[in-house]
């Protein structure tokens, strides 16, 4: 019997990786349904008619197949945020950058593997300023013969932060849009869809309630799905233990208070108090802000109940106390600088952190805001008559009318896009001092060509033009190694001195300090076009984005495919 069960433990860990790996099918109906919050009931634009919409679970290895079937009058797309999706740009989901968008009456299926990550990531539309209500989370698990680097916890729990809007955001984006000022703002932050019991007019059941054990660990998953929020995090009286984010293991860390901006996920551990507390504890959520103009400084809180005992008496339920958590200042950049720096990654045998530590191709990329002119005939609420914008290097990204990846792969550039956009600031100057008096922008397509491999570092340096701002920034397609980070003005023949190429966090999304910069290494390994953005929407809206081509390499596994057949049209 012994020998039996020793044969088949072999045989188990022989096996290639690939046989513990399966297909896994989702259907996403992309709907309109009502939902009902701060008394308010309106028409939302959502999947299979859920607000947040529905999990997808995989293990690392998995192949996903995602059918979306637009049965709406907007065009939809969706984003797999955080996928590497290696060779299979064209599941990516940002419109029409790897895709035209799904019209109405007509469905794409989605198909990549989830490869090398396991963690938290998640799901969104990914145009317009649809992913306000289409966005749910992407759960992986480890593979059947891995186990966490920490203690397998109890449960497993996502918390997504939100934002509700009373009307449709739809309209917000284009009136801003239409008239170049900033958008409105929205009603309320929500944590699963709900917006607790700090808002006018909410209910008991407007708030998400955890319900937990004493003496147990739970994992909670941490996304930030807010359109235009970073967002400050606590639970009152219990402390977290941060141990991935973005689908990477990080060494841990406690923490009282998490940051987490748009676009970020974090996951961490909680462990419960060892006997039932005759309490309840508010876990809360408000805004960091760093901008201008004006934003919603409201609070967003759940609560975290410990089940009581089954001897428990109905008045001692009732006697319950409510503690709440204490959350920095909305504008504590200390606070932001010194919890980022605190993420590593893991960086062991089984999860090593490979950082390019030679550099083939550098940049240097201004972000920040800007205006346009304001049209003829036509008065403007934006900057002295103007309308805002935003950019990278001064150029605001013009999404074309044709996907950009469709125009690489044919070969049918010509009148869609060029491929001169600036490695470094054609116009330098004082980035985070006395900004100058020109802050008009110029507004193209224009990419940047990257050989297959080549190891790239990128130096982020905010601006102070109309104000400097916290920008979370995404990269599509790839994770990359935050190397170094600082205030001022990014210093070639100083700071790179201070870089960490041993063990950096390993992230899709990062916050480029205000009034700072940030650097990032990684390999361009992966074929295809990506998009980079601010994962603030509204300063995506104005232009913060731009896209890189990464050419095929030599090996066919190294070559961008054909384009499926159902591959939606323009």
């Amino acid at each position: 019997m012994a020998t039996n069960l020793l044969f088949a433990f072999a045989i188990f860990w022989l096996l290639p990786q690939s046989a513990f790996c399966i297909t896994r099918h989702y259907t996403f109906n992309i709907v309109q349904h009502n939902v009902t919050r701060l008394c308010t009931t309106k028409s939302i634009v959502s999947v299979n008619g859920r607000f947040p919409g529905p999990r997808l679970v995989a293990r690392e290895g998995d192949q996903m197949i995602v059918k979306v079937v637009n049965q709406v009058s907007n065009n939809i797309s969706i984003h797999w945020h955080g996928i590497r999706q290696l060779t299979s740009g064209w599941a990516d989901g940002p419109a029409y950058v790897t895709q035209c968008p799904i019209q109405t009456n007509q469905s794409y299926t989605y198909n990549f593997t989830i490869t090398g990550q396991r963690g938290t990531l998640f799901w969104h539309a990914h145009i317009s300023w649809l992913r306000s209500t289409v966005y749910g989370p992407i759960i992986i698990l480890p593979r059947r013969n891995e186990s966490y680097p920490f203690k397998k916890p109890h449960k497993q729990i996502p918390i997504i932060f939100g934002e509700w809007w009373n009307v449709n955001p739809e309209a917000v984006i284009n009136q801003a849009l239409q008239t170049g000022g900033g958008p409105n703002v929205s009603d309320a932050y929500t944590i699963n869809g709900l917006p607790g019991p700090l808002y006018n007019c909410s209910s008991n059941k407007d708030t998400f309630k955890l319900k937990v054990k004493p003496g147990k660990t739970y994992m909670l998953r941490l996304i930030n799905a807010a359109l235009n929020d970073e967002m400050f995090f606590a639970i009152a009286n219990h402390t977290l233990t941060v141990v991935e984010a973005d689908a990477v293991y990080t060494k841990p860390f406690d923490t009282d208070v998490v940051f987490i901006t748009p676009g970020q996920t974090t996951n961490v551990l909680l462990k419960t108090k060892p006997h039932y507390p005759n309490a309840n504890f508010q876990m809360a959520a408000q805004p960091y802000f760093t901008g201008l103009g004006t934003f919603d400084n409201s609070t967003v809180a759940g609560i975290l109940e410990y089940e009581a005992p089954l001897n428990s008496s109905p008045a001692n339920q009732n006697k319950i106390k409510l503690y709440k958590p204490t959350l920095p200042n909305m504008t504590s950049t200390s606070f932001v600088a010194n919890f980022t720096k605190k993420f590593l990654s893991l960086a062991s045998t089984q999860f090593p952190a490979n950082v390019p530590q030679s550099v083939d191709k550098r940049f240097l990329f201004a972000v920040g805001l800007g205006s346009s002119p304001c049209p003829k005939n036509m008065t403007c609420q934006g900057p002295n008559g103007t309308k805002f914008a935003a950019s990278v290097n001064n150029i605001s990204f013009a999404l074309p009318t044709t996907a950009l990846l469709q125009a690489h792969y044919f070969g049918q550039s010509n009148g869609i896009y060029t491929t001169d956009f600036p490695a470094s600031p054609l116009n330098p100057f004082n980035y985070t001092g006395t900004p100058p008096n020109n802050t008009f922008v110029t507004n193209a397509t224009k990419l940047v060509v990257l050989p297959f491999n080549s190891s790239v570092e990128v130096v982020l340096q905010d601006t102070n033009i109309l104000g400097g701002e916290n920008h979370p920034l995404h990269l599509h397609g790839y994770n990359f190694f935050v190397v170094g980070e600082g205030f001022g003005n990014f210093d070639p023949n100083k700071d790179p001195a201070n870089f960490n190429l041993k063990d950096p966090i390993e992230r899709n999304t990062a916050g480029v300090p205000v009034g700072g910069w940030l650097a990032f290494r990684f390999f361009a390994d992966n074929p295809g076009v990506w998009f980079m953005h601010c994962h603030l929407d509204v300063h995506t809206s104005w232009g913060l984005r731009m896209a890189w081509i990464v050419l095929d390499g030599p090996l066919p596994s190294q070559k961008l495919p054909p384009p499926p057949s159902d591959l939606p049209k323009c």
